[in-house]
């Protein structure tokens, strides 16, 4: 099982005076920014986005992650953001698959 325990970190410019009362509930709207083959990749994009200060989540449906599947409707790992925060981890994203693209040109040279 996916340990969860610090899958949703609060942003370093999170402000506690800002958030709210205590008991405050508080509506986040989360946006998919990604969509893997599965959830461990999905759980290595969120991480990326963590360390930009991003709050991200990866969750694969609860009957494909319990059958191990990789593949389909169920296999499906995604990564979430609230969405004030989409455009951003979009950017960081396309950012780093046009290094990964550089350097794989690279090597082929």
């Amino acid at each position: 099982m996916t340990d969860t325990s610090n899958i949703n970190p609060l942003p370093e410019s999170y402000d506690q005076d800002e958030a709210g009362k205590p008991g405050e509930v508080e509506q986040v709207i989360w946006e998919v920014v990604e969509r893997t083959a599965g959830i461990t990749p999905a759980e290595i994009i969120a991480g990326r986005l963590q360390a930009e200060g991003i709050p991200a989540r990866a969750w694969q449906e609860g009957a494909g992650e319990a059958l191990g599947l990789m593949v389909g409707a169920l296999g499906t790992g995604h990564v979430v953001v609230p969405e004030e925060f989409a455009d951003r981890a979009r950017a960081i994203l396309a950012a780093d698959a046009a290094a990964y693209a550089a350097e794989i040109a690279e090597e082929e040279e």
